[in-house]
């Protein structure tokens, strides 16, 4: 065959795509499961955050099993549901639902000094793309002990501090019942108050947007837990 042809290029192009594309589909294939397990991993990770246990490097899943020593699924009700895998639940297709409608993951993570701490995972809309996080509460079901946010694409410096421990920092101890309502913690503007009472955190100096989508998934993703934080302290 002429290789100064127009047909020989052709096949020669249509040859080379076909090997690289078969090169590349295989080595994804062998590298999904590796992937995986990274993916689990900064999963397990961002869940011991918000109980303020940080692992480390190589020690994510030894310590992930050693301390969420169960998890588990329940409705808006409080309650328990068979049958589920907390850890797999898509959380982010989930909090479109309506709250009785919902699959809500629960992580029971039990400290070294044996206190026992309940997580549960959120997520909602920064200014640029997702935001999610995990929040810890004491057992009694009322005390924030610990929280974790993480965003997609918030802007540096802004909204992104979302993620540091400057502004998580600021839940711990926080109450999510307050005279016998729920009422999860608003971010507001410094300086600034709720209007009904709840506990408040500072949101982020010129990241209004963000802090306000952070308010708004803690409202819209924690709210269906009511029921079975409450039963906590019964």
């Amino acid at each position: 065959m002429n290789k100064q042809s127009n047909t020989y290029t052709i096949i020669y192009i249509i040859v080379l795509v076909v090997l690289v594309g078969t090169a590349l589909a295989s080595t994804s294939l062998a590298l999904k499961e590796r992937q995986q397990e990274n993916i689990d991993a900064d999963k397990m990770s961002q869940i011991l955050a918000a109980a303020l246990v940080h692992p480390a490097k190589g020690e994510v899943v030894a310590d992930y099993n050693r301390y969420v020593t169960r998890s588990f699924t329940v409705n808006a009700e409080g309650e328990e549901i068979e049958g589920t895998k907390a850890f797999d639940i898509d959380v982010a297709a989930q909090s479109k639902l309506a709250a009785d409608q919902r699959l809500l993951p629960v992580y029971e993570c039990t400290l070294s000094d044996g206190a026992v701490k309940y997580i549960l995972p959120v997520y909602g809309a920064g200014l640029w793309g997702p935001i999610w996080g995990y929040v810890a509460f004491d057992d009694n079901g009322t005390t924030i002990y610990g929280a974790y946010f993480a965003h997609q694409g918030e802007t540096p410096g802004l909204g992104a501090e979302i993620e540091k421990p400057q502004f998580s920092d600021q839940f711990q101890g926080k109450q999510v019942f307050k005279e016998g309502r729920f009422r999860p913690v608003a971010v507001v503007k410094n300086g600034s108050k709720p209007m009904d009472g709840e506990d408040y955190v500072d949101g982020i100096s010129g990241g209004t947007i963000t802090s306000k989508g952070v308010s708004a998934m803690l409202d819209n993703c924690l709210t269906p837990y009511r029921k079975f934080l409450q039963s906590l302290s019964e």
